[in-house]
């Protein structure tokens, strides 16, 4: 029977049980694996930035044939700005919401943990 050892800050070294040796490993892959959520996700986003801005010109093409107005354009109607913001907007919400989530539900089964917030 092996007995438990401790390292200077209290954290236990040397395990009894192969139960044991996984409650060790837990807490350093979840260090590590936060530690890579971060950056993941904000690829993720960038693509998903890239993603909206894609849908966004795709649909506003459907609306009108011309590009997007730009909002500093005084030229341009009122409503056609407002209608280009509300509807870019929109997608990107619902595209930032997607990869939130998909990369929520993708962390979790990876690591059978809630993602960090």
């Amino acid at each position: 029977m092996m007995t438990a050892r401790f390292d200077r800050q209290g954290a236990r070294v040397c395990a009894e049980s192969p139960d044991e040796i996984t409650q060790l490993w837990e807490p350093a892959m979840s260090k590590l694996s936060r530690k890579l959520y971060i950056p993941l996700s904000t690829a993720a986003s960038i693509g998903g930035g890239l993603l909206a801005g894609k849908i966004f010109s795709t649909v506003w093409q459907q609306i009108d044939d011309n590009d997007p107005p730009d909002p500093q354009d005084l030229e341009q109607p009122m409503t056609s700005a407002l209608v280009a913001a509300a509807l870019q907007g929109v997608v990107w919400g619902v595209v930032r919401a997607v990869v939130q989530r998909a990369g929520a539900h993708s962390y979790q089964a990876i690591t059978a943990e809630r993602p960090p917030t």
